[in-house]
């Protein structure tokens, strides 16, 4: 369906060695391109005595997909590409990746630096766990107060996720559906309510 995606469920930490370097592998769920950059930031930070911190995040689905891959000083492609390589394989989006070295002393070689950086990828995305998520839209909907039960009942059996709700002389209800029900469920409520309801929609977001 359009509006499913896959992500991870949990951030997770998984570390290997590979002749005597350490390879520490960090991974959280994120919706902008701005928190994939400060969870970077931030790893980099308290891994600022590593050899490398190598990274790459992908946000977004099909063609309007942002992603990025950064390899900290390791010779090019062996790093940052390798890490993207395993979230593209497991088809994941709305995350990103940090794989931290400590140099051990010994030299891996590029073809062994990237089998390092992408087996580190892959442990710590198993680890997250996958999960499908999907592109919701939030709806504001206002109606007078007899309408509620009606509102309801299309809200629970399309599986609307009421975010908020607020009852008075008129009733407003704020929930959360999937983007690609947007417009057949605004339809059923104009219908169910012979227009008495008013419907304004927010913006998309990751859910």
């Amino acid at each position: 369906m359009d509006d499913e995606y896959y992500s991870i469920i949990r951030e997770a930490c998984q570390e290997i060695r590979v002749k005597s370097s350490r390879f520490i592998g960090q991974v959280k769920a994120v919706n902008t391109v701005k928190q994939a950059g400060e969870y970077i930031n931030l790893i980099s930070t308290q891994n600022f005595n590593a050899t490398h911190n190598c990274t790459a995040y992908k946000v977004g689905r099909g063609d309007k997909a942002i992603y990025k891959y950064n390899d900290d000083g390791e010779p090019g492609g062996t790093g940052g590409r390798p890490i993207l390589e395993a979230i593209e394989a497991q088809e994941l989006t709305n995350i990103v990746t940090v794989v931290t070295r400590y140099f051990g002393g010994i030299k891996l070689g590029t073809g062994g630096l990237s089998r390092a950086y992408r087996n580190c990828a892959e442990q710590t995305l198993q680890k997250a766990g996958k999960k499908k998520f999907f592109l919701t839209v939030p709806l504001v909907l206002n109606f007078s107060y007899d309408l509620t039960g009606i509102v309801m009942e299309i809200m629970e059996k399309n599986n609307c996720r009421i975010v908020d709700k607020q009852y008075g002389a008129e009733t407003e209800l704020t929930v959360r559906i999937k983007k690609s029900q947007s417009h057949t469920i605004k339809q059923l409520l104009l219908d169910k309510a012979s227009g008495k309801i008013i419907i304004r929609e927010g913006e998309n977001e990751f859910n």
